[in-house]
């Protein structure tokens, strides 16, 4: 019925196998048999293609594909600090490449502790499910679309969406990939955080959300008050570890298989998921370099 969606380059393998871990954990062996895992890549050479397929295999998924694809050609990256264009391929998922009814797509830099699917018994046609961003949870009230508010008063207020998780019906992926392009087109001077701005100005304009409860896409805010104080100025909850978050998000450049990347709980528990993921690949026989931080 569903099929999981992450875009992973190079840079990003072993995180998105980890990933991988993480959400077969999330599922009972039925649940992963039936489920299907797609992967969109630019530059993953056949090898690493071959050590995902074995990989999720292992992990006991019972149908995997990966694709080569290219970015919307419009792709803007405002922000490219820490992100690579790699990340407008989310919406290069095709229905004839997932196969599905349904995408659940999530970002690589993610610890997934729930099911996932959960939200797709409330997602209608023409919905995409998303869940409000907390760092930047209001247009106007963000540094996300710079301008936008000004040009558009009665956008004012309105949630603004992570990018990080999206629910959607796979009818409805060209839709949306032409909204985005459409956005990035026409809109280009309100892009700020790349193509989630991108996403945001469609579903504002032309969109429909199904909002999804906010323990499906919890930010990690530990790594930020290892630095300062600001992070306590906009995110409105308790600044500490969430036991009910399905999925655990490490937005922002520090990731938590750097070595530089403070300690926190969550960090914790996510290097005992790489420890565990590269114990997989080894066992598969797969020689790859550990990551960063882990040695």
């Amino acid at each position: 019925m569903y099929a999981f969606g992450l875009c992973i380059d190079r840079q990003y393998l072993i995180p998105g196998l980890a990933t991988i871990t993480a959400l077969a954990d999330s599922l009972t062996a039925g649940a992963r048999r039936h489920a299907a895992l797609r992967i969109l890549t630019l530059d993953l050479a056949p090898a690493h293609a071959v050590l995902l397929a074995h990989f999720t295999k292992r992990a006991g998924f019972g149908s995997f594909d990966v694709a080569r694809r290219s970015p919307l050609r419009a792709s803007r990256m405002a922000d490219s600090s820490y992100i690579t264009v790699t990340t407008y391929l989310r919406f290069e998922f095709t229905a004839a490449f997932v196969r599905r009814p349904y995408l659940v797509y999530l970002d690589a830099d993610t610890l997934v502790r729930g099911d996932l699917t959960t939200p797709l018994h409330a997602l209608r046609p023409g919905e995409v499910g998303a869940v409000r961003d907390e760092f930047n949870p209001a247009v106007g009230e963000c540094p996300a679309l710079p301008g936008a508010a000004e040009r558009w008063p009665h956008l004012s207020g309105r949630p603004y969406y992570n990018a990080g998780l999206l629910w959607a019906h796979t009818a409805d992926l060209p839709r949306i990939r032409r909204g985005v392009e459409r956005a990035l087109t026409r809109q280009r001077k309100h892009i700020l955080h790349n193509d989630q701005d991108a996403l945001n100005l469609w579903l504002l304009h032309h969109g429909r959300v199904r909002e999804v409860g906010a323990e499906y896409n919890r930010f990690e805010v530990g790594r930020y008050l290892e630095h300062g104080d600001w992070v306590r100025r906009v995110v409105a909850r308790p600044l500490r570890p969430d036991p009910a978050a399905a999925l655990v998000h490490f937005v922002g450049p520090q990731k938590p298989w750097q070595a530089a990347c403070p300690r926190t709980d969550d960090v914790r528990e996510y290097r005992m998921l790489l420890h565990r993921t590269m114990r997989h690949i080894r066992a598969l026989g797969a020689a790859h370099p550990e990551p960063a931080g882990m040695r």
